[in-house]
């Protein structure tokens, strides 16, 4: 029996516990038993949530030195670092052989213990550059799902500790348990793609105000056959002056800024339209559905097709088994 056990903080994430809890802690009708499931925390009582209410927790951190799996689900706020105990306790788990999983801000934790350094990473996509910036040591990757070492192992987003999860469980127990599990929960036993078709394309607001005007008005134009000669004559300098101060402003080049601008808007309407691929390739500047494709997988890890499927919102359209009123 696999003994599995989540390390809890106060204020808890409810959604980010229950992700392990559900995939190792719930019998299944016609699924042999492999996981025992615990709780445990740094002063055993009661743990707030925050979800408004306290969960009782009996085990203290003594209950790490018997677990096979050590699960942090979650880690808030990320810039409190954990007590010295808490250190030893995760250091101590893994050094004995333990493997040691984080869930969305729960890689904090772990950055913090040391067992992260010289190693790729990953977490929410809002946390990943505050990653990064305090734990130079760290590979992070902002766009995969999870990454697993096999003896540690991190995940996206809340919801990509599920996908942690069932990989654990696939990877534990093969695909045909994992794959059972999955179809209990309602989930895919695998997510096509990574987490940066999730993340919110950045608001022009957000931008440096000496390069906005520039910016305004290549959005207005994603239709037309633009270049980067294009914007350095409009804005009225050479295209060196102008790499310069995209790399000073936005730390990317102008055409990397320009085929991510491309591929926001081809994200909008794969949301809100039914148009062909070749008609969104056309209004967003990319010439044919093909290139689309192209650019689309290259930039986000999935397929325009997918991500309509994932994405697609039409308040006139039913949900799938609901009569139209």
């Amino acid at each position: 029996m696999h003994r599995v056990v989540a390390l809890v903080r106060p204020p808890q994430s409810t959604f980010e516990l229950s992700c392990a809890a559900e995939v190792f802690g719930t019998e299944r009708r016609g699924l042999p038993k492999r996981y025992e499931f615990g709780v445990c925390t740094e002063h055993p009582g009661p743990v707030a949530t925050r979800a408004g209410y306290d969960m009782v927790v009996a085990d203290g951190l003594d209950a790490l030195d018997r677990a096979d799996t050590v699960v942090v689900p979650g880690w808030l706020p990320a810039e409190v670092a954990p007590s010295p105990a808490v250190v030893r306790a995760l250091r101590r788990a893994h050094d004995r052989g333990a493997r040691v999983v984080s869930i969305c801000s729960g890689v904090f934790a772990l950055a913090h213990a040391g067992l992260l350094d010289g190693r790729r990473a990953t977490t929410h996509w809002a946390r990943a550059a505050e990653l990064a910036a305090r734990f130079p040591a760290v590979r992070v990757d902002p766009d995969v799902l999870y990454v697993d070492h096999g003896d540690v192992a991190t995940s996206a987003g809340c919801g990509a500790g599920i996908d942690l999860c069932l990989h654990l469980v696939r990877a534990d127990q093969g695909a045909g348990y994992a794959a059972h599990v999955a179809r209990s929960m309602v989930m895919p036993p695998h997510r096509e793609g990574g987490q940066l078709q999730y993340s919110a394309p950045p608001r022009p607001a957000q931008i440096d105000g000496s390069l906005a005007p520039l910016l305004e008005w290549v959005t207005g134009r994603l239709l037309e056959p633009l270049t980067v000669e294009d914007l350095a004559a409009h804005a009225g300098v050479s295209v060196r002056t102008l790499a310069r101060r995209f790399a000073e402003q936005l730390g990317v080049s102008p055409g990397q800024w320009l085929l991510s601008r491309r591929i926001d808007a081809a994200r909008a309407l794969l949301e809100s339209s039914d148009l062909p691929l070749d008609a969104i390739a056309r209004r967003v500047g990319l010439s044919s559905a093909t290139n689309l494709r192209r650019r689309f997988h290259r930039a986000l890890g999935t397929t325009p097709g997918a991500y309509r499927r994932t994405f697609r919102a039409d308040p006139r359209r039913p949900p799938s088994g609901v009569p139209a009123s």
